[in-house]
């Protein structure tokens, strides 16, 4: 591989996806949050991977959908979950959520990136196995990860006392295509 590859938004998709939680979590919505504007930097060396960085704008995420309710999600009902969302981040303060690997090291049907994550002004240790598929001309990269929320600071949004409130666990799923040179 020659030089760096920049991989953005116009190249797939980062999703986060929530689930709900507390003692009616029928009458909440399982969300699906896109992430509109991030962008991942792989440095090589030869045809490795030495390096990457993640890096997600937070004031990016918008709501794509909800599943579940009592009632369908509305569009004022997505706009209100999104603001609730960028406050519960704290978005003004907090503005990126980073991803840095350390080390990567390759695996059965990828790679392994082992490094820190970023959220919330907190880091942590972090590893994500990223998939990829050789489809000739081009690269299919995916990932799927769980993020615990309350370990980076963030307190999961809740309402009726807590008896309806975002899941501690969202899972973060990422797809792209890269062109191999």
């Amino acid at each position: 591989m020659t030089g760096p590859w920049t991989i953005d938004a116009s190249d797939g998709e980062l999703l986060v996806h929530t689930g709900v939680a507390g003692r009616a979590p029928k009458m909440g919505h399982r969300l699906t949050i896109v992430m509109r504007r991030w962008r991942a930097t792989v440095k090589w060396s030869d045809d490795a991977p030495v390096a990457a960085t993640l890096t997600v704008d937070v004031d990016s995420l918008d709501v794509l959908r909800g599943e579940g309710g009592l009632t369908p999600l509305s569009g004022p009902e997505k706009i209100l979950v999104r603001s609730n969302a960028l406050r519960q981040l704290d978005a003004g303060r907090f503005p990126k959520i980073c991803f840095e690997a350390d080390s990567i090291d390759h695996s059965q049907d990828g790679y392994r990136l082992a490094g820190t994550l970023q959220i919330h002004g907190k880091t942590r240790p972090y590893v994500i196995d990223l998939g990829t598929e050789d489809l000739g001309d081009t690269w299919r990269l995916s990932a799927q990860a769980v993020v615990r929320q309350s370990e980076f600071g963030v307190k999961p949004y809740s309402l009726l006392m807590g008896s309806l409130k975002v899941a501690d666990d969202v899972t973060v799923s990422f797809t792209a295509q890269h062109g191999r040179k």
